[in-house]
Formats: C-alpha cells, sequence, structure tokens
C-alpha cells in the first residue's frame, strides 16, 4: 500500500503493508540508518524518533499510525536549537562509547529539554529510563543532558 510521510520536513511516498512498524521504513524503505533497531518490543529507545516533537519508540509504531503526522529522525536533529545543544554538548563530554544506542538518546533528550529546559538530576534519570545503553555510560549522559540545559540558557 502507497503512504505518504512527512519525515525531516520532506514528504516521502513509500510502499508498505499496513503493520509494518516505522523503524523499518525509515531505515530499510528510506536508507536512514542513523535510527537502529534494539530489542523491537519499544523496550531499549534505540529506535526513538519525534512524532509530531514527542520521542516515540518507531519499532512499536505502525506505518498507518504516522500518515498525517511529522516524523523527525537524528539525521535532522541539529536542525532544531534544542538538537543542536544536545548534539554539542554530547561532543564536549564524549558520551558515546559504542555507540549503538546513542541516537535514542540524543531524541530522547532533546525530547526532556523541548518540555523542560532545567531538568533536575532526577528528572533527567525519569525522563531518560526507557532508553538502554549497555555500555552503562548513563553518568556521561545525565552530565550530557545538563551541559545541553547549560548551552541553551547561555
Amino acid at each position: 500500500m502507497a503512504y505518504s510521510l512527512k519525515i525531516n520536513g520532506a514528504t516521502q511516498e513509500v510502499e508498505a503493508e499496513a503493520g509494518t512498524p516505522l523503524l523499518w521504513v525509515i531505515r530499510d524503505e528510506l536508507k536512514m540508518t542513523g535510527t537502529k533497531f534494539g530489542c523491537g518490543v519499544a523496550s531499549c529507545g534505540a529506535c526513538t524518533v519525534h512524532l509530531n516533537g514527542e520521542p516515540v519508540r518507531s519499532c512499536q509504531t505502525f506505518i498507518e499510525d504516522v500518515e498525517d503526522a511529522e516524523v523527525s529522525t537524528i539525521e535532522a536533529i541539529a536542525e532544531d536549537k534544542v538538537g543542536a545543544a544536545v548534539q554539542q554538548a554530547w561532543v564536549e563530554l564524549d558520551v558515546a562509547q559504542c555507540g549503538y544506542c546513542q541516537s535514542g538518546q540524543i531524541m530522547s533528550a532533546v525530547g526532556l529539554l523541548s518540555e523542560n529546559a532545567k531538568p533536575t538530576i532526577e528528572e533527567i534519570n525519569d525522563y531518560m529510563q526507557g532508553n538502554a545503553c549497555r555500555c552503562a555510560t548513563y553518568q556521561r549522559i545525565r552530565a550530557a543532558v545538563q551541559r545541553a540545559s547549560e548551552i541553551l540558557e547561555a
């Protein structure tokens, strides 16, 4: 079936069966490979994208549910002021170790800072808890969210 999607500000026409996870459309059809497959059950956060500005797990978001929505992926996150600040903080603090979870971590961090520009450590922990990092860089992730908040405040 044909679907028309708005992804990263551009309208994309794709062919997919109803029930196809958005993740596979993004990666396989549109060749945007920054969004990662982690668990497939929305538990790890590696597949996080923004749907109308809200972080969602693309492995459990179906193509037919996003046709009238604005989808943003990691590929376009730096075009946003908050996204650019988060990416700057990630680089400054050398957050990534293996890097596999980082696109999902960044997408969630942008979601948090878009809602709450000055989160407490507890608020960061609560908001980011759905994103797993096998390398356990949680302290650096938390510090980068705090640093991005400082960048935005400046």
